[in-house]
Formats: structure tokens, sequence, C-alpha cells
């Protein structure tokens, strides 16, 4: 079975302010794809859900049958392990969004894991602001 490693981050200057997403996606202990990007101005949990999905998306063109995701993200591990309820409304779609494409894998894992494991998808969120707000300053 082909199974992937997805590491997920999504960082915010300010709550809500200037937003980025990390990915960091590994086959067998090797990093084959990362993904920075600027999302504009979001929540940090916005960030968060808006990484997932674009590491899903990733996966499926990557043909992946299996996922495991880490995330440093408390609440979006224990929402998605259906652990917490999906309260605010602003993450319902985002939510529902992830969802339907788990829903796509035969085997899918949630994993809160500490920040110091997430280093490389934080360094790539947090690339992303800055790379954004270099740009806008020139």
């Amino acid at each position: 079975m082909k199974e992937l490693e997805i590491y997920i981050d999504g960082a915010s200057k300010g709550n809500p302010g200037p937003s980025g997403i990390g990915v960091v996606i590994c086959r067998d202990k090797e990093t084959i794809k990362n993904i920075s990007t600027y999302i504009g101005n979001a929540t940090n949990n916005i960030a968060e859900y808006t990484a997932l999905i674009y590491g899903l998306q990733e996966a499926l063109i990557l043909k992946a049958e299996a996922v495991r995701i880490k995330t440093d993200s408390q609440l979006l591990a224990r929402q998605l392990n259906k652990v917490y309820k999906v309260k605010h409304a602003n993450l319902v779609g985002l939510y529902n969004q992830a969802l339907n494409l788990l829903a796509a894998f035969k085997e899918v894992s949630v994993k809160n894991i500490p920040r110091a494991e997430n280093a490389g998808a934080d360094k790539l969120a947090t690339q992303a602001i800055k790379k954004e707000l270099k740009r806008k300053v020139l």
C-alpha cells in the first residue's frame, strides 16, 4: 500500500493576520514534496486546516492509499479524531472539505505531535509569510 506521512502547519502573524501554510510530505522517511504558500489574512486555525487540505490534495495527486497526518495543532487533531466538535462557523467548511478528502484514502491517522517534531512544516509556513511581507515592502 502506498503510504505517505504528511507534516502540516499553519502560521499567522496576528490572529487573524497575514498567514502561511507549510506541508512536508514524506515516503519511507524521505521528503518527496514541500509546500510553502501564503494564504492571505486568516486565523491560525484556518491556516492549519488549509495546510491539511493542501497536503491531502497533494497526496491524492501522488496516488497515496494511506496517509499519516502529523500536526502540532492539538485542536485540529482532536477535531479530526472526533474528540472535539467543530463549533466555529469559519472552520466548518474547511473541516467538511478535509473529511471529504480523507474519505478518499483506505487508511488515515491524525496525530498531534510536539512542535519540535514539526520544524520543517513550521519553517515553510513562516517562510511563506515572510516572503509575502517582504514582497509588499518592495
